[in-house]
């Protein structure tokens, strides 16, 4: 897997650690695991399914669609990064 360099130059980890390895988990059918590791990923691959869709064929609906999943995405990645960011600093 890929190192964060963020994590490996500051010793803070990034908003995205854990991405790599929730994915993989995800892949292998294992998701309560993939879940607790980074709780975006579903939200995420939401986000890009609708991204997908709406480049294969695109509908007016679906532009609300994915800037409402856009945001949510955003405000979990940013939820989980202040949790483990506190997680961190105890």
């Amino acid at each position: 897997m890929i190192p964060c360099l963020f994590l490996k130059f500051t010793g803070i980890p990034c908003p995205g650690c854990g991405g790599q390895r929730s994915l993989l988990h995800l892949l292998q059918g294992d998701f309560s695991e993939a879940f607790l590791l980074y709780p975006a990923i579903y939200p995420l691959f939401i986000f890009g399914l609708l991204l997908l869709t709406n480049m294969i064929k695109p509908f007016k609906q679906y532009a609300s669609w994915i800037s409402t999943s856009g945001y949510f995405s955003v405000g979990v990645v940013l939820i989980h990064y202040g949790f483990k960011l506190f997680q961190t600093l105890i």
